[in-house]
């Protein structure tokens, strides 16, 4: 097990923003996250002179209007109650305003809006386009949740359930080794790795402990992956809780994989289950799984 990895190269948060012309509207929210910046595409040029952003100073570098493109960048990120009021002024006087604050709020979300499209109005061919391009994001989500769902509707996710809770001695596993490892950034990570009395299926527990004074912890994913990194495998995975608060907050995260997992055409493979953190996405623990541990 190791502290540090690189994570995968993500993709650019891009967001659709349609406003209404309906005088009691909220101004919509932009989010950011310190040291990024994040960008407004408008339908036409701004004028820089009447763009301004309040209470700015010190926070952020100067609001830059170029053409029709609005650049804010915060020097770091936001506390989660701070919600700064952004007014852009269009070259043909319109006036659109936006509350720029953190997703931080109500979770330990750290991504921001790197692109925001402002459509005026709905009916015009890019925002139908955009619109469009929206609705069949949220279906292809939705469709991934549904199968989600479905497979975790299993055995493998049962146990994994009980493991997360505490209760192994209400499943068929055993422990084979263990191992701690502390992380440079304070997470503590108790690692045991379980077989089945039948040696059908094998399990990893981590139980952590986050000692940071200050910051708080949280799963982005986990991966199970053959040795060369080629190949990814199936498991099952439950979690006591999704957020670990500073100051020594544990829990437990179980994964519980079939035997089957190892298998390839080529002979037992090697697996390395890994986990990223929520945030910067770097490489938390991982742990190398072998069969032979499934033999008693």
């Amino acid at each position: 097990m190791a502290s540090v990895a690189g994570a995968g190269v993500r993709e650019p948060n891009e967001r659709n923003i349609y406003l209404s012309d309906h005088t009691s509207r909220e101004a919509p929210d932009v989010y950011v996250v310190g040291g990024i910046v994040t960008v407004l595409r408008l339908e036409q040029p701004c004028d820089s002179a009447r763009t301004k952003m309040l209470a700015w100073e010190g926070r952020f570098e100067p609001v830059e209007c170029v053409g029709k493109r609005v650049l804010i960048e915060p020097l770091r990120d936001l506390d989660p109650e701070d919600r700064l009021m952004l007014l852009v002024t269009l070259a043909d006087g319109t006036e659109l305003p936006f509350t720029v604050t953190s997703r931080q709020k109500a979770t330990n979300d750290r991504t921001g809006d790197q692109q925001v499209n402002v459509f005026r109005d709905r009916e015009a061919p890019k925002a139908v386009l955009a619109s469009l391009y929206d609705a069949l994001q949220r279906e292809g989500q939705l469709r991934e949740e549904v199968e989600r769902y479905r497979k975790e509707d299993s055995v493998n996710h049962s146990l994994a359930g009980l493991l997360a809770k505490g209760a192994t001695k209400q499943t068929p596993f055993r422990e084979r080794y263990s191992a701690l490892f502390k992380s440079p950034t304070g997470v503590e990570f108790h690692v045991s790795v379980l077989a089945s009395r039948n040696r059908d299926k094998a399990a990893v527990v981590f139980t952590v402990k986050n000692n940071s004074p200050t910051e708080p912890w949280s799963l982005m994913e986990a991966r199970l992956s053959t040795g060369d990194g080629r190949e990814q495998r199936p498991f099952a995975l439950r979690a006591s809780q999704e957020y670990w608060e500073p100051g020594g907050q544990s829990g437990q995260i179980a994964v519980v994989l079939d035997a089957s997992a190892f298998d390839s055409t080529t002979g037992p493979d090697r697996l390395v289950l890994e986990l990223f953190r929520q945030g910067d996405g770097l490489r938390q623990a991982w742990v190398h799984l072998d069969k032979q541990l499934l033999r008693w």
